[in-house]
């Protein structure tokens, strides 16, 4: 049986033992979601796009396939890939416009109603707000994935804001640091974080981003562990420092552990430092975050 040892060749590239290794790792970690998820977690992981900059997940979906038919990983079974119709282009909003015309405190709405994305009609309505009003736009999420609708319900029912969960980073220094993690442990538990890839207002409303983090965390780690079987323990997230200060997560009392080195997450020839920092914080979902996730326990 063939071995992360072994380099492979598929499609014109030449995937190193470590790379190979990788791509077991974030099928062992990644339990729950289907092929084409997979398929593009390890895309993004590994930089392997197109010219155009797309991700080219149909043929890291065979190379997942034949992986498997080699004895070195065990993938999930088929899914159906629904439709094949291409997705609708949408437009981005201009700077400084917003969805709602709501303005005024979030106590003025109150209360507001946190609904998890499980409709079509609601995925539909996430990935429009998500491209339209945010700056990095929508694309799909590497790994594990939940996502919520805010709604307040005065004057009358209207979303105002989108928050998205998925995947940890697979590797983050001051994280790492602040965890006391080494490799080995941090291979084993780091299915017990999840990222807070998105969040999004979108109406003029004070105060509105802190309490829509504060009720979707309230009920995250139920809905994660039903979805994925795995209890997830610490949330972190990611803030641009150029474009933000992330004063909603340090109200919430969040904390900040530091920055990224900004190289991105598979940078191996380190030409990118600096490029894109990030301040990283996170928020505990049970006591004694740190040391479950180091011992276990």
């Amino acid at each position: 049986m063939q071995t992360a040892t072994d380099q492979q060749r598929f499609c014109g590239r030449e995937f190193t033992a470590q790379e190979v290794s990788l791509i077991q790792e974030v099928v062992e970690t990644c339990a729950g979601i289907s092929r084409l998820e997979l398929a593009h977690t390890v895309c993004e992981l590994l930089e392997w796009k197109r010219p155009g900059g797309r991700l080219k997940a149909r043929e890291c979906r065979d190379l997942l396939e034949r992986l498997e038919s080699q004895g070195v990983l065990t993938l999930p079974g088929k899914k159906s890939c629904g439709s094949s119709k291409p997705r609708k282009l949408i437009a981005p909003a201009e700077e400084g416009q917003v969805h709602s015309q709501l303005t005024g405190s979030v106590e003025e709405f109150a209360p507001l109603a946190i609904e998890l994305v499980e409709s079509r009609q609601q995925r539909k309505l996430f990935q429009e707000l998500l491209s339209r009003y945010h700056y990095l736009g929508y694309v799909m999420p590497y790994g594990a994935r939940l996502q919520y609708l805010a709604y307040v319900s005065r004057p009358q029912r209207e979303v105002v804001g989108c928050v998205q969960f998925s995947s940890p980073a697979w590797r983050m220094k001051v994280r790492d640091q602040w965890i006391g993690w080494d490799d080995a442990t941090r291979k084993l538990r780091l299915q017990h974080i999840v990222n807070n890839s998105r969040l999004l207002v979108v109406a003029r409303i004070r105060n509105l981003a802190s309490m829509a983090l504060s009720r979707v965390l309230k009920r995250l780690r139920a809905d994660w562990l039903r979805q994925y079987g795995v209890d997830p323990w610490l949330v972190e997230t990611l803030v641009d420092r150029q474009r933000f200060y992330g004063g909603c997560y340090r109200a919430a009392n969040w904390t900040v552990l530091g920055e990224t080195s900004g190289r991105g997450r598979m940078d191996r020839t380190h030409k990118r430092h600096g490029a894109q920092v990030k301040t990283v914080l996170v928020y505990p979902l049970v006591k004694n975050a740190r040391r479950r996730l180091t011992d276990g326990g």
